[in-house]
């Protein structure tokens, strides 16, 4: 299977090295326009111990993409507006797509002319794309969808996902505005600086997915507020200022509360875990101690997906109806 790495940030590279891993994976080229990657070595880039590959990192997209790969790895941003030319370029070059755009996981209800774009471009060129990861993709939607299957009725939905970034990159604890004065937090949200994506689309494919009638989604976003001094490898926190973000996204439909997703990604946690509970017949909980890691986790769904997308209808698809599992590294194309 030829694939294409395109994005080869934090994520992008980690993905990287595991695609390495697997026997039935050749990766054929990457892309990334930041001009101090551009040029280099892929192997190199990304910190491989059996580096040089022997695979430049390109800045243009057109003749990596000409190469004919299977499938494309995508992870350049978060909006699915400001990467859509970027996914179609990919699928006009006749390879499937798997991207870690969050807002590409359930795009139909914010997106819907663009969806439809993307769906009628894939089917035209006969391959599939899906935007999937940790968290959308994996622990708050298709996880509590799979939870679903010992349920006989469920009537509402709960996901809380507590993540300590202490251990996190750089770009992550920026992203959640630890170290920043509340007044400061408040600000960069209202900017829509500061927001985990994808907490809606969750929302959307978990509503879906159970048959609850969802009418409307809700969001709010709340520093957590740091009640000691947290020091990690890139910042320091002080009392009193935002160690994170307390994020809640709520399905609304009949005058009840029927999903509710929340998370708290803050440096400093003390209990990270997952926790998902089905209302219904039967209630059903799930706790993971410790929660699910973020960046290792998100590379390894990216990964196991690929057979799966090469396997799937000409389309946009979701991971709500993917079969998704672990690709051996041993595996065969």
């Amino acid at each position: 299977m030829r694939v294409v790495q395109y994005g080869v940030g934090p994520i992008g590279a980690g993905i990287v090295r595991l695609m390495r891993e697997k026997q039935a994976l050749e990766i054929i080229g990457a892309i990334d326009r930041d001009p101090e990657k551009a040029g280099r070595d892929l192997g190199e880039l990304v910190g491989a111990p059996d580096a040089p590959w022997g695979i430049p990192v390109s800045a243009e997209a057109g003749p990596v993409l000409g190469r004919n790969a299977d499938v494309v790895i995508h992870s350049t941003s978060s909006i699915l507006k400001d990467v859509a030319g970027q996914l179609l370029e990919c699928i006009e070059a006749g390879s499937c797509v798997i991207s870690t755009c969050e807002e590409l996981a359930y795009p139909f209800r914010k997106y819907p002319e663009l969806s439809k774009r993307l769906d009628a471009e894939a089917k035209e060129w006969g391959v599939a794309l899906v935007g999937t990861g940790v968290n959308p993709g994996f622990v708050m939607d298709k996880l509590v969808l799979t939870l679903a299957t010992v349920s006989q009725r469920v009537d509402a939905a709960r996901a809380l996902r507590i993540v300590d970034a202490s251990r996190r990159r750089l770009p992550l604890q920026k992203k959640i505005g630890a170290g920043l004065s509340l007044e400061e937090f408040r600000e960069k949200v209202a900017a829509g600086v500061i927001k985990h994506q994808g907490l809606p689309e969750s929302v959307a494919m978990v509503a879906d997915g159970l048959g609850l009638p969802v009418e409307d989604i809700t969001e709010s976003i709340e520093p957590v507020v740091a009640e000691e001094r947290v020091t990690t490898e890139f910042l320091t926190v002080e009392p009193g200022q935002a160690a994170g973000v307390h994020q809640i996204a709520r399905g609304l439909g009949n005058g009840k509360e029927l999903v509710h997703l929340e998370l708290k990604m803050y440096v400093g946690a003390k209990e990270s875990c997952d926790a998902i509970e089905l209302r219904g017949e039967p209630d059903i909980r799930l706790t993971i101690p410790g929660g699910t890691h973020g960046d290792v986790a998100t590379a390894a769904v990216v990964v196991n997906c690929i057979p799966a997308i090469l396997a799937a209808p000409a389309g946009l698809r979701t991971a709500r109806e993917l079969p998704m599992c672990f690709f051996p590294p041993g595996a065969l194309p």
